[in-house]
């Protein structure tokens, strides 16, 4: 069995939904194309408009404080940079991120539906272009092995969804935690190379379930309980681009095994 590329998640919006893409392009430096675009600051956070810095996620709304956000179901166009917003199947609120109207539709939604944590008027924040509203400084990508989460499930004794931990690149390999051993390594996706950087330590954002918003298990804990550490899954930084495709196949581009 080889490692495979078996989903693509891009996260436009800080604390939303994700699109499950088929394919998507890398550019060499950058993190996937419109990831974390956008957040929504509540009204004590320092942070308007266009940002082309790095700001802590404390900046936003973000699912370790604020997991009331996964009541909602949303949906984005990257073509128009349009948020629509729905509850229990029902559309809420429908704005384009890129104009002043829209962007004050959605403002407003927020500022009513977080109510006492909204903190005042909630404002949408984009990414200068080349940058990222990410938790991490740099641009990278996130690889998530999903053989590894199958590892954590036997510890937990209960699913995990994948989702929880809001990846890029949802890899399947012969064996868990083999992602571990790619640090400081290249590997190979299809025609693009990514430098692996650092492994990825889990606050509490993954203790809220993406299906039913409640805070139902505590991963941190588990993952220190069962492996020593609070680690699951890496980052890695695009150093040759070129587009994959879900089922490619990734491998160290050393050759060496693991």
């Amino acid at each position: 069995m080889e490692t495979t590329l078996k989903h693509i998640h891009r996260w436009p919006v800080k604390g939303l939904n994700s699109d499950d893409l088929p394919a998507v392009r890398l550019d060499s430096g950058k993190a996937i194309f419109g990831d974390r675009k956008y957040a929504i600051a509540p009204g004590s956070s320092t942070a308007r408009g266009t940002v082309d810095e790095w700001m802590a996620k404390s900046h936003f709304f973000m699912l370790a404080r604020h997991e009331k956000l996964l009541n909602l179901e949303t949906s984005f166009d990257t073509e128009t940079d349009t948020l629509t917003i729905c509850r229990e199947g029902k559309q809420v609120a429908r704005g384009q991120l890129s104009t002043p109207v829209g962007r004050g539709i959605i403002e407003n939604f927020f500022t009513a539906f977080m109510g006492d944590k909204a903190h005042g008027q909630t404002h949408i924040v984009k990414a200068a272009p080349g940058h990222t509203l990410s938790d991490h400084a740099n641009p990278v990508v996130s690889i998530i092995n999903l053989t590894t989460i199958k590892d954590l499930e036997r510890v937990t004794g209960k699913t995990v969804n994948p989702l929880r931990f809001r990846g890029n690149l949802y890899i399947e390999s012969p064996e868990p935690w083999l992602e571990f051993n790619w640090l400081e390594r290249e590997i190979a996706i299809g025609e693009c190379r990514l430098f692996v950087t650092e492994r990825i330590n889990r606050c509490a954002a993954t203790n809220v379930n993406p299906a039913t918003a409640l805070r139902d298990m505590n991963i941190p804990k588990s993952l220190q309980q069962g492996f020593g550490h609070i680690d699951l899954g890496v980052y890695a930084r695009v150093v040759k681009g070129g587009t994959i495709h879900k089922d490619d196949a990734l491998s160290p581009v050393d050759g060496v095994a693991g």
